[in-house]
């Protein structure tokens, strides 16, 4: 297979809010694609370190992307 095949669909659902976010991130940083910025950011995501895990008893819910508090009191924003 060669690199450019992507065989894997990923379906999510985001808020209004968090489009935005992304659409702004990808037109920011001048991304061809939703999907492409999609991926730059979980490659972003997963080099970073010092996150926390997740509660095993969270959901799904827990976890916006702007806006929202997370239950260990980090703001999802990242603001606080």
């Amino acid at each position: 297979m060669n690199d450019l095949e992507r065989p894997e669909r990923l379906q999510i659902m985001l808020s209004a809010e968090e489009l935005t976010a992304l659409e702004n991130f990808r037109f920011d940083k001048r991304m061809p694609s939703r999907a492409a910025a999609v991926r730059e950011l979980l490659r972003r995501g997963l080099a970073s370190e010092g996150f926390l895990l997740a509660d095993p008893q969270s959901k799904s819910r827990d976890f916006s992307v702007v806006g929202r508090k997370r239950s260990n009191g980090e703001s999802a924003s990242g603001d606080e």
